[in-house]
């Protein structure tokens, strides 16, 4: 017992401390209960295989295949729309579209989300933005309560009944826990914030993301200003004869951008855009769209000759007709002094053939060059606006003798979003949804949401299996699988006992309630220290063990420490939302005493009323 609460306290101090990292100190832990005989290894290693860990792999991918397809985004921006002029209304639309976004999606995913919308409603309204962004975090918190899997102290305490032969929760068994902590959380926030969160003078832009830089490039470049869209009719010559067989740039001196395939304009319900760079090999179909850079009368007459339906690309124009980059990018590259390419005509530098690469364009001494490509000769500082798939782009990087790739090319990548995937990311989250919420459907919620993280990545909202993994915070699956064994520890140990029977002695005999005070408030206590995760599986069996031993329904108390462990609002750095706006709303630690504190003491004096009304002792 003596080594359990001794290694219980320095985890507590250093996940306070912070200066190593909280997945590292929970290994740390584990490892020392392991080594000092508390825990046999196959004990050590139970978190790792917990239904519950592998059910927070699923739902990060799911989460990120509705970010990756703009999902959440379009139904965020449709919402908030709503508000038009008045602050009130759209303090109530961004508390409320949070709120229920994240029943679903993780909180710091739902703030990453939401917070650009809500910088860009608070400058279209004149409202400061610091008035909404507090809130904001806050609200994610309170909507992970909606639902099971809206936040991990819900999967926690759920494991725990389950274990204890309790039966397993229900997918809306939280509804009205996550209402009235929502409702609180409104009714609260609205004056308060108005009040005590004063507008800030440089908050102004700093919270705001840049813009699209592809969107930029685009138009730095002029681009849209000289594409022609040309469509393979059907009976047209092009049918069946590759892009090297026509010879457009040779004949007519057009770049083809871009092949687009016809399944792209047919498809209505389920879309799929299949994207081609230009390769020499690539046949040409009918109902296929190329995309070509150059001179509008060339285009013109290459399409008379091939009889094909052009016409010129313009900048309002939406699908079939915009420069859409899903699987092919665009980025810039500058030539150094000692390149090779240096003093070299396009026409012979082998990007297309070597690395599967289009120049669209050339910037040089502050000009834009875009017409006779090929026979322009290379010069050291040219910057080369470059066009292909993200992967050849990001190969580029390997010949740093040659150039510099400007940005990141990758990591653009990853923010361009699949939209036209949105309606099958819709249809997976809702199809897991309902086989988790309808308790005739003879499937196991941890099923569900490996069968939609599978489809997620089968169905194509992801580029790549690896980007599917990319979107797992593996910290915390670390994190919650090495804690997991700290409550078997407690339990081996008696000290799990001791503290439950001391609670269940001192507080449980004055009444059930003052037991629940206790565990609520003692959960949240910790949870000002150590992560909400930690700090539920840390306290979910002393909760477990105080209510048996006084003979009540562990549910009131088991929800108390769910809610307590997820409502903590006190401190900037208690949960990752809470930090995420802490730069944007130009916040100081105090904002947060001087709001959140006062929040987390009256959800608590709500939820001492509430919880015993919902699940009766």
């Amino acid at each position: 017992m003596t080594l359990t609460l001794i290694v219980l306290f320095l985890t507590a101090i250093l996940f306070a401390v912070g200066k190593l990292r909280s997945d590292i100190v929970a290994l740390c832990a584990v490892l020392a209960l392991l080594f000092g005989g508390v825990l046999t290894p196959e004990e050590a290693l139970s978190g790792f295989s917990s239904p519950v860990v592998i059910m927070m792999a699923g739902l990060f991918i799911v989460g990120g295949g509705i970010f990756q397809t703009g999902l959440a985004r379009m139904i965020g921006t449709r919402l908030v729309g709503l508000a038009g002029s008045s602050e009130t209304r759209l303090f109530l639309l961004l508390m409320l579209t949070t709120g229920v976004i994240g029943a679903f999606v993780s909180n710091t995913g739902t703030v990453a989300l939401m917070l650009p919308i809500a910088v860009s409603m608070a400058a279209a309204t004149r409202v400061p933005a610091s008035r909404l962004l507090m809130p904001l975090a806050f609200a994610s918190s309170m909507g992970g309560m909606l639902t099971l899997i809206g936040t991990p102290p819900n999967l926690v305490i759920d494991e725990a009944l389950i274990e204890a032969g309790y039966g397993k929760l229900g997918f809306f068994s939280f509804l009205p826990v996550g209402v009235v902590c929502l409702a609180t959380g409104v009714l609260f926030l609205l004056p308060v914030s108005k009040r005590l969160l004063a507008p800030h003078s440089s908050e102004s832009g700093k919270g705001r993301r840049r813009g699209n830089s592809l969107s930029a490039l685009v138009e730095e470049y002029g681009l849209l200003k000289h594409v022609s869209l040309c469509v393979v009719e059907k009976g047209s010559p092009l049918v069946g004869m590759s892009i090297a067989e026509v010879d457009i740039r040779g004949r007519y001196g057009l770049t083809v951008i871009e092949v687009r395939h016809a399944p792209t304009a047919n498809s209505r319900v389920i879309r799929n855009v299949s994207q081609d760079v230009a390769a020499p090999d690539v046949r040409l179909h009918e109902g296929d769209t190329l995309y070509l850079s150059g001179s509008e009368d060339e285009a013109a007459r290459f399409a008379a000759e091939y009889a094909l339906d052009c016409s010129r690309l313009e900048p309002s124009e939406g699908g079939r007709g915009g420069l859409d980059f899903y699987h092919i990018g665009i980025a810039e590259i500058v030539l150094l002094r000692q390149s090779k390419f240096v003093g070299r005509r396009l026409a012979e530098s082998g990007f297309r053939s070597k690395y599967s690469i289009n120049v669209l364009a050339v910037r040089r001494d502050g000009r834009y060059i875009r017409t006779d490509l090929p026979e322009v000769k290379m010069q050291a500082g040219d910057v080369l606006l470059v066009q292909g798939t993200w992967a050849n782009i990001g190969r580029l990087s390997n010949d740093e003798e040659h150039w510099v790739v400007l940005g990141q090319p990758l990591e653009e990548a990853a923010r361009v979003t699949l939209d036209y995937k949105a309606p099958v990311a819709a249809a997976i989250m809702l199809l897991m949804v309902v086989a988790m919420a309808v308790e005739a459907i003879p499937v196991v919620p941890v099923t569900a949401v490996l069968a939609a993280s599978v489809l997620m990545i089968l169905t194509g909202c992801f580029r790549s299996v690896e980007a599917a993994y990319k979107t797992i915070n593996w910290e915390s699956l670390v994190l919650i699988a090495a804690m997991m064994p700290m409550s078997v520890a407690l339990e081996k140990t008696g000290v799990s006992a001791l503290v439950s029977q001391s609670m269940a002695t001192t507080l449980g005999s004055v009444g059930p309630l003052a037991l629940l005070a206790g565990i609520y408030a003692t959960t949240s206590l910790l949870t000002l220290f150590i992560s909400n995760t930690a700090t539920a599986v840390l306290m979910t069996p002393i909760a477990l063990s105080s209510a048996q031993s006084i003979g009540v329904s562990p549910l009131p108390m088991l929800f108390a420490v769910a809610v307590a462990a997820s409502m903590c609002f006190a401190s900037p750095f208690s949960t990752p939302p809470n930090a995420l706006v802490m730069k944007a709303g130009q916040y100081s630690f105090m904002d947060y005493v001087k709001v959140g504190l006062p929040l987390q003491l009256v959800m608590g004096v709500v939820m001492l009323f509430a919880l015993p009304a919902i699940f009766p002792f």
